[in-house]
């Protein structure tokens, strides 16, 4: 049996000098995590010069393009984790999303220049990551402790993001070794991807975690096979009140954050540098949060997943103070690091305080409704503040999402739970 307390839930204590170790799923999870972003950000970043220096497509028809299916990702997730949850084929449904990403780099190699094929790869492409989301994340908080999953999911975030970094690294090879022969890009991207689906196949397990202590039968036994335990009753994940404060402060928080490419906008604004440096400003970001990830999520699992949450979304206010005073070069460094600090304190860290709230059942479902109200709050927050920005100007609107975004840290610290999401369980 194990009880919320104090933003961890109960452990035995452990011997001094003893650490506990990263479980293996998580690793083999990163490692899939890791190939498989290296597939799809060398797409990412070659991308958008394909599809408008190739191929001639206008700014607004690639927005429109890659817009649509961003937001249609948020929503996909929850049919991933319902399927996920269904028969409690995590990793099939995983395996499946990536999968399909990976053969959405065979599309648009196929595609030629043709738009509607174009279109449908993309479309194959942020499916497959929508579905694969929740149940890799739900693979993720049942394979280990629940007091160690601020830390699992650090390295996983962390592995993750090597992946991001070495993708466009990688496609610029690739580029530069063919004379900028896309198709080749593409292909390199695909058969990446596909090493992604079979390290899933080999190393990740179909069920981790502990396995169910069978009862020791008392008494004469009788003959026969022993019938299989039936499953719990399922619960509706919105009817527990814990999981319901997690969500609506992620959600109102969630749409009080601007959106990174407006921040990287001002900067490049406020300096007056030039456009081609925008490509490289989330790359110091990203390093930040690669180098923080790990140790966020134990300092998490130590001090409380709930406080360093919270302290997240202060790092990213304190970017927005940043901005409002007189852009230098320091304030670049500044609002780069602020903005690592508060993906490597809030990303898995709000996997971690919303996971032990959701039974096992249930976790893939309840995860994809967190992402997905998550998602759509940024997408709200990201477009209040575009509209601010042209009616306003960019000061007053950024004042604005300031104010908001200190509001909403206080209304947060009042709905987030004291004690994270544990339910008890007794054996």
């Amino acid at each position: 049996m194990y009880l919320a307390a104090n933003g961890r839930p109960d452990a035995p204590p452990r011997p001094p000098g003893v650490r506990r170790r990263v479980p293996a799923a998580v690793l083999a999870l990163g490692t899939v995590s890791l190939v498989t972003d290296v597939s799809s950000e060398m797409v990412t970043a070659v991308l958008p010069l394909y599809l408008v220096l190739g191929l001639g497509l206008t700014p607004l028809q690639f927005g429109f393009l890659d817009g649509m299916f961003n937001g249609a990702t948020a929503l996909v997730r929850l049919l991933g984790g319902r399927l996920a949850d269904r028969r409690g084929h995590h990793k099939r449904v995983a395996g499946a999303g990536y999968l399909l990403s990976a053969l959405s780099r065979l599309g648009l190699l196929l595609a030629g220049g043709a738009t509607a094929g174009i279109a449908a790869a993309l479309a194959a492409d942020r499916l497959g990551k929508g579905v694969r989301t929740a149940p890799r994340d739900a693979l993720i908080s049942l394979s280990g402790p629940p007091e160690s999953l601020g830390r699992s999911f650090g390295v996983h975030r962390a592995m993750d993001t090597t992946g991001a970094l070495l993708g466009p690294l990688v496609a610029f090879a690739v580029l530069w070794a063919t004379a900028d022969a896309y198709d080749a890009v593409f292909a390199v991207s695909f058969c990446t991807g596909l090493l992604g689906v079979l390290l899933l196949v080999a190393y990740v397990p179909a069920a981790p975690g502990p396995v169910a202590r069978r009862p020791v039968a008392r008494g004469p036994v009788e003959s026969g096979p022993t019938p299989a335990p039936a499953p719990p009753p399922r619960r509706p994940v919105l009817r527990d009140p814990r999981f319901r404060r997690v969500l609506y402060a992620s959600a109102l928080l969630g749409a009080t954050t601007i959106g990174d490419a407006f921040l990287y906008l001002l900067l490049l604004r406020g300096l007056d540098l030039p456009p081609a440096l925008f490509t490289l400003l989330p790359l110091g970001a990203a390093a930040v949060y690669l180098l923080l990830a790990v140790p966020a999520g134990r300092l998490a699992d130590r001090t409380g997943r709930r406080t360093a949450f919270l302290f997240g979304h202060g790092a990213l206010l304190g970017a927005y103070a940043l901005l409002l005073a007189p852009v230098r070069v320091a304030t670049v460094v500044g609002v780069l690091a602020l903005l690592g600090i508060f993906y490597a304190a809030t990303d898995g860290v709000l996997m971690a305080l919303a996971a032990p709230a959701l039974p096992a059942a249930g976790r893939a479902g309840g995860l994809a409704v967190l992402q997905t109200g998550q998602a759509l709050a940024r997408l709200l927050g990201a477009a209040g503040f575009g509209a601010a920005w042209t009616l306003w100007g960019q000061r007053p609107a950024l004042w604005v999402a300031a104010l908001a975004l200190a509001g909403a840290l206080v209304a947060a610290s009042r709905i987030l739970p004291a004690a994270p999401a544990a339910p008890q369980e007794v054996p």
